[in-house]
C-alpha cells in the first residue's frame, strides 16, 4: 500500500512540475519589445518602451506577459520597472500561473520578495489544479517561500481539485526530509488545519504514518493531530 501511495504521489508531482512552462531558448531568442527587454533585464528599454505606449500586458504564445518572462528569468529590476510602469502583477498565463506562483515553484525567494513588496497577491487560485502558490511551494518543500507566502496572507487551508491542502501536499508529494519538515512546521505554526482530509478521508497524520515519515508524525502530534 505504501509503495502504491508513493508511486501515485510521484506521478502527480511529475505532472505538476511539467505544468509550468518557462520560455524556451528559441522563444526567448525570438522575443521583441518588452518581452525581450524583460528577459534580458534591460530596465532602460522597459522605461522607453512603456513611455512610448508599448502594451505592458501583451502576451506571447503561451499567454506570458513581460512580467511573467521577467519572473522566469529572475530579472528583479525588470520586475520593478514593469510594475512601476503599471504592469498587471497578478495576470495568469495560459497555464493559469501568475508571477508569484512562478517564483514560488522556482524557489526564487528574492524575486518573490520583490513581487510581494510591490503588491502582488499571494491569495490567487492558480494552475490547472485550482491550487495556490502556497500549495505549490509546500509540495516542493520550499520552506522559505512558504514562510513568505504565509506572511503575505496566503490562504492556509485552500483545498485544490485533488482535494489536497498545503499541509497534505507537504506530506504526500514530499520526501519527508528536513525542508518538507520545516514546511510542515511553518504551516502548522501559522494555524493550518491538521484535521482536513484528502478525498479518501485520510488525515495528515494518517498520510505521514503511511509513508513512514516519523519526523513529520512527531510534528503533527505536537499539534494534536489525529
Amino acid at each position: 500500500m505504501k509503495a502504491l501511495l508513493l508511486t501515485l504521489s510521484l506521478a502527480v508531482a511529475s505532472v505538476t512540475a511539467q505544468a509550468q512552462v518557462a520560455p524556451s531558448a528559441s522563444e526567448a531568442a525570438a522575443y521583441t519589445g518588452l518581452h525581450a527587454a524583460a528577459h534580458k533585464g534591460d530596465v532602460a528599454s522597459i522605461g522607453q518602451l512603456s513611455a512610448s505606449g508599448a502594451a505592458l500586458n501583451a502576451t506571447d504564445g503561451n499567454g506570458r506577459t513581460p512580467l511573467h518572462v521577467a519572473a522566469f528569468a529572475r530579472q528583479r529590476e525588470a520586475v520593478k520597472a514593469l510594475a512601476k510602469a503599471g504592469a498587471d502583477l497578478n495576470k495568469l498565463d495560459n497555464d493559469r500561473y501568475d508571477a508569484v506562483t512562478i517564483t514560488s515553484v522556482a524557489d526564487d525567494e528574492a524575486t518573490l520578495r520583490v513581487l510581494l513588496q510591490l503588491g502582488a497577491s499571494a491569495k490567487q487560485v492558480t494552475s490547472r489544479y485550482e491550487g495556490t502558490a502556497l500549495i505549490a511551494a509546500a509540495h516542493l518543500g520550499h520552506d522559505g517561500v512558504v514562510r513568505q507566502l504565509i506572511a503575505a496572507g496566503a490562504p492556509l487551508d485552500h483545498v485544490n481539485n485533488l482535494h489536497w491542502t498545503a499541509v497534505i501536499e507537504s506530506i504526500v508529494l514530499g520526501d519527508g526530509g528536513p525542508r518538507h519538515q520545516a514546511t510542515l512546521k511553518a504551516l502548522l505554526d501559522a494555524g493550518s488545519s491538521v484535521q482536513l482530509t484528502n478525498r479518501a478521508g485520510n488525515t495528515p497524520l494518517a498520510l505521514a504514518n503511511a509513508r513512514g515519515y516519523s519526523e513529520m508524525v512527531v510534528i503533527l502530534e505536537k499539534f494534536k493531530a489525529r
